[in-house]
């Protein structure tokens, strides 16, 4: 990551299969099988997170097959959510940086499918 942190402005875009509302990624696991691997993602997110001017993006939709892509927790996140600076969907975009856990909650509840909307926020307790 140390070569790409030397690019001012770098950006990684990625994707993930599942986030939770602290903004932690799943990108390994779907209804408890193993599907993926984190590959390169996490050495791009901080190559991106330490170039000056740089950004890290998470894009995903919003649900798959009816489930919410955005879950109240991760049991086991594969990259934790200080990586991810904005995540985006059909929904809108959640600039997390700099965000407290409250905030952070508030903006990846506003890009979730409005009808899973109600769910996170009852999560929050």
């Amino acid at each position: 990551h140390r070569v790409l942190a030397a690019v001012d402005g770098f950006v990684s875009i990625g994707s993930a299969l599942e986030v939770d509302l602290e903004g932690n990624l799943n990108l390994e696991w779907r209804a408890g099988r193993r599907i993926s691997s984190v590959g390169g993602a996490p050495d791009y997110m901080r190559g991106a997170k330490a170039s000056a001017g740089g950004m890290s993006i998470i894009a995903l939709p919003s649900m798959a097959s009816g489930a919410s892509r955005i879950v109240p927790r991760l049991a086991a996140p594969s990259i934790t959510g200080d990586l991810a600076d904005v995540v985006v969907t059909e929904h809108g975009v959640a600039r997390l940086k700099s965000l407290s856990g409250p905030a952070r909650a508030a903006a990846l509840i506003a890009i979730a499918a409005p009808e899973h909307r109600g769910f996170l926020e009852r999560s929050l307790g």
